[in-house]
């Protein structure tokens, strides 16, 4: 009996070492990725843990285009069968500073914001606090506040929240996308800059809608601003706590939070953001007539919000796609029914619900563009997902995703045998 309880008693010694040991290395490395400086997490992880012979091929492409498109920072995660199994940095999240890039700081993600936003959506949806058949405008409408009542085109008392997801709710950037045109909404509704989304509400409803909602599909900026005040009303708090209480928390994402317009909003963890160097100064939007770069001041990104201001990094916008691609080996934080509503391809033509583009063939991506950062996230049947983003703005625009797809495709064809591990386990779900 002795010996059986100091046999017992050596194999917990055993255990807990390990597990001590194993728990100090943890530690000491995530205490290394939180440090920004000298990106610990490139240094340490990628170059010790994942194979050498793949990583050199991935970082020549990887900085090949970087170097190609005059970016000063990029920055790459991988997920292959819901595991992270590369993350990497490239060039600088802050060149004053001699910061490298690193895939935990946070990047502004531009039009992936319409992603979250939709998923919030269909969060409310599960829990019955909303349709997305709902009517968003008119006495019987989501948005039916008094000063939002007089309308002048009454078309607008059919969109719905659907309408408002797959960009059918009747708006065009024919004249310009309004969402970036502050001054006309100030001048035509008599509100004085800075505005809000109030403003935006009040300018929409004294103007004609350019088609009939849900015949067909035109991008819109406006339609996901307006959600963000929907999801406000519906939930009775704000957007932003809606998102991190029921989209962020469940996906174990807690770095990610809406962004700032100004370079004195920037956040410690946030990178800098870059422009062409011949690019010109604009008007601020806050109608102080400051002239600022555009990276810095040309966008109001809280107002932005939910079409377009969170700030995320890489490594949290593959957090949030392993929880909503429809594959359970990681739970999933949406229903079967809401992720095939979300990706399925609509036989009129119109886009899916926050995704910008999905195919038959199971491939679902999202694209985003500012001043000063262009970003893409694609999820592929075959398992992998992907997201690269950038810190940098160039002539290319919103084409540069295009650029990071072929140069993404092309170097994942390349790898003929992947990694066994999960990078996620330095960052804890």
């Amino acid at each position: 009996m002795f010996q059986q309880t100091l046999k017992i008693t050596f194999v917990t010694f055993l255990f807990c070492l390990v597990l001590s040991f194993t728990s100090n290395q943890s530690a000491k490395i995530k205490d290394e990725v939180a440090n920004p400086e000298g990106n610990k997490f490139n240094n340490l992880i990628i170059k010790k843990i994942v194979g050498s012979e793949n990583t050199e091929f991935l970082d020549k492409s990887f900085e090949r285009f970087r170097e190609q498109n005059l970016l000063k920072g990029l920055a790459v995660a991988i997920v292959k069968d819901e595991k992270l199994i590369f993350a990497k940095g490239y060039g600088y999240s802050d060149v004053e500073a001699n910061v490298q890039a690193a895939p935990e700081q946070l990047f502004r993600i531009a039009s992936v914001s319409k992603l979250v936003t939709a998923i919030a959506v269909m969060k409310l949806v599960e829990s019955g606090k909303i349709k997305l058949d709902s009517k968003v405008f008119g006495k019987y409408g989501i948005l039916n506040n008094e000063k939002y009542l007089p309308i002048k085109d009454n078309r607008l008392e059919n969109i719905t929240v659907r309408n408002l997801l797959n960009h059918s709710g009747g708006w065009t950037q024919k004249y310009g996308d309004i969402a970036f045109l502050p001054k006309i909404v100030s001048e035509q509704t008599g509100d004085p800059l800075p505005i809000n989304i109030g403003s935006y509400l009040k300018f929409v409803t004294s103007r004609r809608l350019h088609f009939e909602p849900g015949s067909s599909s035109a991008y819109s900026n406006l339609g996901y601003m307006i959600l963000g005040e929907v999801i406000a009303i519906v939930s009775k708090t704000t957007y932003e706590k809606f998102v991190k209480d029921n989209v962020l928390k469940p996906a174990h994402i807690f770095d990610m939070q809406l962004g700032g317009s100004f370079e004195n909003e920037k956040l410690l963890q946030e990178v800098r953001y870059y422009q062409p160097e011949d690019a010109e100064l604009v008007e601020a939007y806050d109608g102080s007539g400051r002239m600022v770069p555009k990276v810095y001041g040309s966008t109001n990104m809280t107002l932005l919000g939910s079409a377009g201001g969170w700030i995320a990094s890489p490594v949290d916008l593959m957090k949030l796609l392993v929880v909503i691609d429809g594959d359970n080996r990681v739970k999933d934080i949406l229903s079967k029914q809401s992720i095939d509503e979300m990706t399925r391809v609509d036989d009129n033509g119109l886009d899916p619900l926050g995704w910008r583009s999905t195919n038959e063939n199971g491939e679902w991506w999202r694209t985003g563009t500012l001043p000063g950062s262009s970003a893409l996230m694609k999820r592929d049947p075959s398992g992998i997902s992907w997201v690269m983003i950038t810190n940098t703005s160039n002539y290319k625009g919103p084409h540069l995703a295009i650029e990071m797809d072929r140069v993404m495709s092309g170097a994942l064809r390349k790898i003929s045998k992947w990694p066994d591990y999960n990078l996620f386990d330095f960052f804890p779900r």
